[in-house]
């Protein structure tokens, strides 16, 4: 029964999110139509079978049965539909082929506004609202770097500092994160090890090395959080010995332990079997304990205690790791203070209008990123299959975003706002990019292009969608 409720919850926050984004898509298609007084026949929110719908004035206002798109049918346009009987008949006034080429123009690109609209609406409000609290860069004094991962095979070690990403200073530990980083033609990581600068540079794939990694759950493999225990799982290894939130991990076996990947990466080693830890517990924590079998007290400091016990990490086999059952410093209030104050904190307020100046240049920011992946693929600098994900990974990710909260899923929705606008406005046939194409060229030659032509490309345009849409699955799913 929980699995049943777990799907269902998922699959209801899906279809949320796709609601809302072809709606405001769609809605831009709708408004400027009838803003120019063309006749707008249906507005569909999925496509057929249609499950319900009503009508007012022109328009039939329904929704459709197959929640993976909508559309808006314009009186005297050929969409994917196909629709041809007004081609015999000289145009109407209130169709969509009597009004002239800009306001055609207008209309069809409304959509792919209204998504970036959306975007950076949403980024700007999440800006208005919480603003930005980071630790700055120059505060952490050296990174953990995973064996192993990408930042590893890059040539990136533990202990190495770094100054500068990509050409730039580096400010914020994002700017050394997967999603930060495919923005970049090369990569460049300037560090300082040993007291000596060195400049590393990145492979022609490094993206798709990110990718493969991602998928994984490995990510760039850099980090530089303690391990700093921010949350426990309520009957996991690490309740078991009695780890609460706060505690901090120090000592696995005989090694020292200093930062939170580090922890992972030694109980990945053990394979599950039982290590001897000891971590330490600040006096303002420390109370009576109510377990049968309370961890052993090591020693008593004049600012905590330091206890000892030995713990087995479960093996989690959807994840392929093995997990002691604890959440990073960022899980919760008090852990993540902890670090603001270890490391120092700066904090960025917003008002309205500077809000929604930070929302465009996310929304630019995610906006080039999925164009300079879509140019590295087309120049076979990376790989398709590695850096593309279709529905099957959206729902994925969607669901997590959900579960992690308000914050991360309204920000993946900006994201796959933008995300849409781009793919929407690539010219091929049976997007808005395809019509596009054609209105430009009727604007440049004042010469519309055939019907047949159009015909043609609208029913090439959307074999190559479903193929391409074919593969997207067919790919996800080897990726689970």
């Amino acid at each position: 029964m929980e699995l049943v409720v777990s799907v269902l919850t998922s699959t209801l926050w899906v279809l949320l999110a796709l609601t809302i984004l072809v709606f405001v898509h769609e809605l831009g298609h709708f408004l400027t139509a009838k803003y120019f007084d063309m006749r707008v026949e249906r507005f569909s929110i999925g496509f057929p079978p249609t499950l319900f719908g009503r009508t007012y004035g022109d328009t039939e206002y329904a929704v459709g049965a197959t929640p993976l798109g909508g559309y808006v049918k314009i009186s005297g346009m050929i969409d994917e539909s196909l629709d041809t009987d007004h081609v015999e008949t000289d145009p109407e006034p209130w169709e969509f082929r009597g009004k002239p080429v800009w306001q055609r123009i207008i209309v069809i690109s409304a959509g792919v506004i209204f998504n970036a609209i959306l975007a950076i609406v949403i980024f700007g409000g999440l800006s208005w609202s919480e603003g930005d609290t980071y630790i700055p860069a120059e505060n952490v004094e050296q990174v953990y770097v995973e064996e192993g991962s990408v930042a590893h095979d890059l040539g990136l070690r533990t202990g190495d500092r770094i100054v500068r990403v990509n050409g730039s200073d580096f400010e914020r530990f994002r700017q050394v994160e997967p999603s930060s980083l495919i923005a970049a033609d090369t990569l460049t990581i300037t560090v300082v090890r040993d007291g000596e600068r060195q400049t590393i540079t990145g492979p022609p794939n490094f993206i798709s090395r990110l990718s493969r990694a991602r998928s994984n759950e490995q990510g760039f493999g850099l980090g530089f959080q303690p391990a700093l225990i921010g949350a426990v799982e309520a009957g996991s290894p690490a309740d078991s010995v009695g780890l609460q939130t706060g505690d901090r991990i120090y000592a696995l076996q005989s090694d020292t332990v200093r930062f939170w990947r580090e922890m992972s990466a030694r109980l990945q080693q053990a394979e599950g079997a039982r290590v001897a830890m000891r971590w330490f517990r600040p006096d303002s924590l420390v109370g009576e304990s109510d377990r049968s079998r309370p961890p052993r007290v090591v020693r008593r400091t004049s600012q905590g205690v330091v206890f000892a016990d030995s713990v087995a990490a479960r093996y989690d086999s959807k994840r392929e790791r093995y997990l002691l059952g604890v959440r990073s410093p960022r899980a919760s209030s008090m852990t993540r203070q902890a670090l603001f104050d270890e490391f120092g904190i700066r904090t960025v307020t917003y008002g309205p209008l500077a809000a929604l100046k930070a929302g465009a240049v996310d929304t630019w920011t995610y906006g080039r990123n999925i164009v300079v992946t879509l140019k590295r693929i087309a120049e076979g600098r990376d790989s398709l299959t590695d850096s593309l994900g279709g529905p099957v990974m959206i729902a994925d990710v969607t669901s997590e975003a959900a579960a992690a909260g308000a914050t991360a899923y309204w920000r993946l929705i900006a994201a796959l706002s933008i995300t849409l606008a781009i793919m929407n406005i690539l010219p091929i046939p049976a997007l808005d990019g395809g019509q596009l194409l054609f209105l430009l060229y009727e604007a440049v030659t004042r010469r519309r292009p055939s019907v047949r032509v159009r015909l043609v490309a609208q029913q090439v345009g959307m074999i190559l969608l479903i193929g391409f849409m074919a593969f997207l699955i067919f790919n996800d799913i080897l990726r689970l």
